[in-house]
């Protein structure tokens, strides 16, 4: 948790709630790894073992925050032209028909 960005993230990527690591290290600074055993267990055991995570080359988390933020800017470009194109639609479709034949006012007799 302490290297993490952020616990909720962690939670996530653990796929467990937010709230039980919140607890766990609560417990955890209170009473050591005793206080993350299970009733009956003996002491000193903990409650379950912390995850391994493989950590990526330094140059490869680099590598990958830019693909990243090189995507999330095309997202917000291709937001930008829906919104263009969706007010010309409105515009379009506000405007009155061509008609094909002579206009005039239809009789109401």
């Amino acid at each position: 948790m302490e290297t993490a960005p952020s616990i909720g993230g962690l939670a996530a990527e653990l796929g467990i709630r937010r709230e039980m690591l919140l607890k766990w290290r609560r417990a955890h600074e209170t009473g050591g790894a005793a206080a993350l055993c299970l009733p009956g267990q003996r002491s000193g055991t903990p409650l379950m073992a912390p995850p391994v995570v493989p950590r990526a080359p330094a140059d490869e988390l680099t590598a990958a925050r830019q693909r990243i933020a090189e995507l999330e800017r095309k997202v917000g470009q291709q937001q930008l032209d829906l919104d263009f194109f969706r007010a010309a639609l409105r515009h379009i479709e506000g405007q009155p028909q061509p008609t094909s034949g002579p206009v005039g006012k239809a009789s109401t007799r």
